[in-house]
């Protein structure tokens, strides 16, 4: 008798991918956010379409080339002869949050045309990293003679001033600044690739949160939960979301949970008193 195998679930898949640390598959896992709104994306497929334009970027250098000179090759390919860059049109569509999508497009945000380019600059040997910059994610690349810091949506160089300017409102906006001021270094730091997984997913979260849109919501909380394990606040959003959605006894589960562990919550009075509406719901 033939053995049987039930495929994963979208979630299942995605739970395997981001498992370890040590072994995380940034371009797959992110690749695989879209099964969300496509259900028969085939993952594999965007991975092999990414590897074919490493393939024909590879063919542009010549194997000796310095790291300067493939940095130039590559940001020509990506930024000009292929035309990718940001959707100035529809900034907060969710299809520029899906690879399959910004592949097809060429069209996309900071942290999604990232992703791309550094599979791209891996794959040619450069020094490339993501940084989670305030308000708009960064690339790095280390060079013989020098760091660069890249605007993903263009490849633009940006110099120390650059970055100041742009640091600038979220300083203000926080405290930053006199003697609370921070080294613009540590906002360069690199990013670990579930922390870009993370705020790619938190992306998704606010379009639709703002979008009032509850099924989608719930099936990023879900991802976020599982990529975060020790994020208590995503099991509470997660909760008010499928309260939100109608799904009554979920969003008691998770908001009793969040109340259970959660250690000096400033909002433990508002969840009780959504948690006994929900109560009598069911009762």
């Amino acid at each position: 008798m033939p053995l049987s195998f039930e495929a994963p679930t979208p979630l299942e898949y995605f739970s395997s991918l981001v498992e370890s640390d040590t072994s995380f598959p940034l371009l797959e896992a992110a690749a695989s956010l879209a099964h969300d709104e496509y259900p028969d994306l085939d993952v594999q497929q965007v991975l092999g379409d990414v590897d074919q334009l490493h393939a024909r970027l590879k063919r542009r250098l010549p194997t000796d080339a310095p790291p300067l000179q493939r940095l130039r090759g590559l940001n020509q390919f990506f930024y000009r002869d292929l035309g990718f860059g940001g959707n100035a049109n529809d900034y907060y569509d969710p299809d520029n949050s899906y690879l399959n999508a910004v592949l097809r497009t060429r069209r996309g945000i900071p942290i999604s045309l990232a992703i791309l380019w550094l599979e791209l600059a891996q794959g040619i040997g450069l020094n490339a990293r993501g940084v989670s910059f305030p308000g708009h994610f960064m690339l790095k690349v280390n060079l013989p003679k020098g760091q660069v810091v890249m605007d993903p949506l263009s490849g633009q160089s940006l110099s120390r001033e650059d970055l100041m300017e742009r640091l600038d409102p979220f300083r203000r906006r926080n405290g930053l600044v006199d003697d609370f001021e921070v080294p613009l270094g540590l906002y360069l730091q690199s990013a670990p690739a579930r922390d870009i997984l993370a705020r790619m997913l938190r992306n998704l979260k606010e379009i639709y949160t703002t979008q009032r849109d509850w099924p989608r919501l719930v099936a990023v909380l879900e991802r976020l939960v599982v990529l975060l394990p020790g994020a208590l606040d995503e099991v509470r959003d997660r909760g008010l979301a499928h309260a939100e959605a109608g799904h009554t006894q979920l969003a008691v589960a998770d908001l009793e949970h969040y109340l259970r562990l959660g250690e000096d919550i400033l909002d433990g009075a508002a969840i009780h008193e959504r948690l006994a509406v929900l109560r009598r719901a069911t009762s």
